[in-house]
């Protein structure tokens, strides 16, 4: 990876509201070909090995677009981004780290490091009905807090943004608030 020009970075979820390193701008963005979804269970930071959670991943879809926020790391802070990017998003390998073009809100169009999920990973958790989602969200906690709290807080700041997710919408309908 090049660092001397900087890097950005796409978030989805929880990058959207803990990105974790410094970043000189950010920009709301759009990724084609792939759906925000709640597809990987989560047995470390929103789940255990007992009563994994579930955290959204980007998952390969035909025609499919998710908006999220793109930042752009400076050349001084990119590597120390990356380590730590790699650090906190492959711990189990269920991510496939990738470059992809996104379209930023103004139309210009960047190479971002993305986090796609990997279907063949024991993980995966692709095709979930929303009832079965909620049921698992509702109680699961890992180390990093509870699954309530992950949804909650990545609803809020999609809203923020004006995104519209409307599978995590309905999602909040099923579930009390945390």
């Amino acid at each position: 990876m090049q660092y001397e020009n900087g890097i950005w970075v796409f978030g989805y979820g929880s990058l959207i509201w803990n990105p974790g390193f410094e970043y000189e701008a950010q920009h709301r963005a759009t990724l084609h070909g792939f759906a925000r979804t709640f597809c990987l269970w989560s047995i470390h930071y929103r789940g255990t090995e007992q009563q994994p959670g579930l955290v959204l991943g980007l998952d390969p879809v035909q025609g499919g677009q998710c908006e999220g926020v793109a930042y752009f790391v400076g050349a001084e802070d990119a590597k120390k981004a990356h380590i730590y990017l790699r650090e906190r998003e492959l711990v189990s390998y269920a991510y496939h780290e990738c470059l992809e073009e996104l379209q930023l809100e103004n139309g210009q169009i960047v190479q971002a490091i993305c986090y796609v999920v990997d279907k063949e990973n024991s993980q995966y958790a692709g095709g979930l009905s929303l009832d079965k989602q909620a049921h698992v969200i509702k109680s699961a906690k890992g180390t990093r807090g509870e699954n309530l709290e992950y949804l909650h807080n990545t609803a809020a700041h999609l809203e923020a943004l004006g995104v519209s997710d409307p599978d995590m919408f309905k999602l909040l309908k099923l579930l009390p608030r945390p």
